[in-house]
């Protein structure tokens, strides 16, 4: 059986991401932080939940022992990431608030990457020559200043790194590991600045004009993940509607 890992399940990205595996045949093993949450949504055949925090060894530990007793794991999704959770100015910032935001965001993604990486080495290739693929979602904030959420623009430019630095040593594996950076995406995450992103959408921030959905990502995520850029690694796909286009 293949499976695919997801994190930050039941978020607006992950859920959408989830949704599209299982359509595709994938067995979804996802991971969340919630202890009890809905999950009549999903069938238990082809979706297999584990409660856990991604900055924790164990909960990482867990959760490939989980993937590896179902199936071979084909993909990983490193979905999960939080922002700050009060927004202060860089000269403000706290080493608690900048702790939390990379040790979860960065650390995290790292050390579960390192873990899953290892599993898949040890897979034979698949009639496509690979042994797994790996889609990083970081963020346009990886590349846009934001100075009253500073830790998390270094988080996500540490994805990028990650991606880059595991796209290099996998590749000799057959292993792929490619990034998508969203823009402005109606999340949870989001929601919060839901009127000042109208506002900013509306005078043109984002040239498509509007907001972006989990499915805009999720879309993304299945053409680095089901073969249909297979000759693709290292590679940085920006899901933003054309915010990060330079004009005069």
């Amino acid at each position: 059986m293949n499976c695919a890992i997801v994190t930050g399940v039941l978020g607006g990205i992950g859920k959408a991401t989830a949704k599209m595996l299982i359509e595709a045949n994938y067995h979804v093993v996802g991971m969340d932080v919630l202890l009890s949450p809905d999950l009549s949504e999903y069938n238990n055949e082809t979706f297999t939940y584990v409660q856990g925090d991604l900055s924790n060894a164990l909960d990482r530990e867990k959760l490939v022992s989980k993937a590896s007793a179902i199936g071979r794991i084909s993909i990983l999704v490193n979905v999960a990431g939080v922002a700050p959770k009060s927004r202060h100015d860089l000269l403000g910032m706290t080493e608690e608030s900048y702790d939390f935001v990379m040790n979860i965001n960065t650390k995290g993604t790292l050390f579960l990457t390192q873990g899953v990486a290892n599993e898949m080495i040890k897979q034979t290739p698949d009639e496509n020559f690979c042994r797994g693929r790996i889609v990083n979602i970081s963020s346009c904030s990886a590349y846009t200043s934001s100075v009253n959420r500073g830790e998390y623009c270094i988080s996500k430019a540490g994805v990028s790194m990650i991606t880059m630095l595991f796209a290099d040593k996998l590749a000799e594996f057959a292993i792929t590991v490619n990034e998508i950076c969203p823009g402005i995406i109606a999340t949870g995450m989001t929601s919060v600045v839901k009127e000042k992103y109208d506002r900013l959408i509306e005078e043109g921030l984002v040239p498509l004009k509007r907001w972006g959905q989990p499915e805009d990502v999720a879309k993304a995520v299945m053409a680095l993940s089901d073969g249909t850029l297979g000759y693709t690694t290292g590679m940085s796909v920006i899901v933003d509607g054309g915010m990060h286009i330079r004009k005069l």
